[in-house]
């Protein structure tokens, strides 16, 4: 059951954005569900940087106040990725990829100690017992395909810090059929529905 949903969208686009479209339906789907919102394109994450990485790798008891006001967007952004059970994120593909913007979030929630460790077996998740749901829009990029970055990358990244638990749902052919595109997308989300 789901009690925490994170919605991240990351579209540059409002009007006419089917990644947004369809990532508003799959919250629509769960109105009893408290939702933490995150719009990593209206309101820009901060690009890691020298001293971020300072104080990132600086022990929390030893770091100064200069240090901890440079983690305090990340700190806020890795407590949202705990907090919640469930995250959903918008996904225009652009250029065979994820918008940079979303990767300046996965840049700030991917922090050793915090969501994932290493270990002598080798790295080790932090997050796990959540589920994401990748609600995915492209011009001609199908996902799963030779050329689609995006996904096996959010995959990969996300499985690294515990999230193993994803699904997709993806009109990716919008540049070439639009309307068999997002009926394909539809369906997958009524097979959602109905898994649910």
């Amino acid at each position: 059951m789901t009690n925490t949903i994170l919605h991240i969208d990351a579209s540059a686009r409002h009007t006419g954005s089917v990644s947004r479209d369809l990532s508003a339906r799959i919250i629509a789907d769960h109105p009893n569900a408290r939702v933490i919102t995150r719009d990593v394109a209206d309101t820009p994450l901060p690009h890691v940087t020298e001293d971020w990485v300072a104080a990132n790798f600086t022990p929390a008891e030893n770091r100064t106040p200069a240090q901890q006001a440079v983690l305090g967007q990340s700190d806020a952004l890795v407590a949202e990725l705990k907090e919640a059970d469930t995250i959903v994120i918008g996904l225009p593909v652009y250029n065979f990829s994820i918008p940079a913007a979303l990767k300046a979030w996965v840049d700030l929630v991917a922090r050793v100690g915090l969501t994932f460790k290493y270990t002598e077996q080798g790295p080790v998740g932090l997050l796990t017992g959540k589920r994401v749901i990748i609600a995915l829009a492209s011009g001609g990029t199908e996902a799963g395909s030779e050329i689609d970055h995006a996904t096996p990358y959010l995959k990969f990244i996300l499985g690294f810090m515990g999230i193993t638990d994803v699904t997709v749902i993806a009109a990716d052919r919008l540049g070439i059929d639009a309307e068999a595109s997002m009926n394909k997308a539809l369906a997958q989300l009524e097979d959602l529905r109905a898994a649910a």
